[in-house]
């Protein structure tokens, strides 16, 4: 399911969420209403934490992570790390990066088990993001824009890239990522797609502005039609193969 929401009037969801299969960051200071729609969707399922990042709001830009980490750049304070690893899972590492390229958020995307990153970043950071969050890493472009975080958005089913992306460079990164890759928009034809939404295996979050023909693309290439919370589908599967093997 694609959910469209606002943070304080502005239609950037991307800018000041981060959303995993096992986690999601929301920015401080925003009204309830825009608490209750991540929360309304995720708090059976996945911890919803409100935190800032180096003293600012815009969590989504500044950090980047999957199911097995979280990497935030040196600007975090003590206080910020420790209330974010108190309300992560156990099993979730969190890890301070020193990156010149500190919006990790603009130079990195990833799913669980792939990062496209910024051909500027550091070795040391390729090498922290192998390690902490257990994905391979390949330097990329996405529609000859190095800030790839900004321009694509992928999970473990599919991802959105710049419109302007040939359909030669889809498909290689189609390949790379091995989930369908689409061209498209958010928020009434703006080609930051990074900024402009969210989305793990069973939900996306987009700004209000967003088209119902977006919505549907959105909702078609990352399968959110009929997805379920990934420790549902495990818990029903579970009993049903009990009861086939029986």
């Amino acid at each position: 399911m694609a959910i469209r929401t606002q943070f304080e009037g502005s239609n950037e969801v991307g800018c000041f969420a981060k959303l995993t299969n096992k986690y999601c960051l929301v920015a401080l200071g925003a009204s309830e209403t825009f608490y209750s729609v991540f929360e309304g969707e995720l708090a059976d399922t996945i911890p919803v934490i409100h935190t800032s990042i180096g003293g600012t709001r815009l969590v989504g830009r500044m950090v980047v992570g999957n199911r097995h980490g979280l990497l935030v750049p040196a600007s975090t304070t003590d206080q910020e790390l420790q209330h974010i690893r108190n309300s992560l899972p156990d099993d979730v590492r969190i890890q301070r990066v020193e990156e010149r390229l500190s919006a990790l958020g603009n130079v990195i995307a990833c799913n669980d088990y792939v990062a496209l990153v910024h051909p500027d970043l550091d070795r040391e950071t390729e090498q922290i993001l192998q390690d902490v969050l257990k994905v391979e890493v390949f330097r990329q472009t996405v529609a000859e824009n190095m800030i790839v975080g900004s321009y694509c958005v992928f999970s473990n089913q599919g991802g959105m890239v710049h419109p302007r992306t040939s359909v030669q460079a889809q498909d290689e990164l189609s390949s790379l990522l091995q989930v369908p890759i689409v061209a498209g928009t958010v928020n009434r034809g703006s080609d930051v797609v990074g900024g402009g939404m969210v989305a793990n295996d069973w939900v996306a979050f987009c700004g209000m502005d967003t088209t119902s023909t977006e919505l549907s693309v959105m909702e078609s290439v990352f399968k959110l039609q009929d997805a379920q919370p990934m420790a549902i589908a495990e818990e029903m599967r579970d009993p049903l193969i009990d009861y086939l093997t029986t």
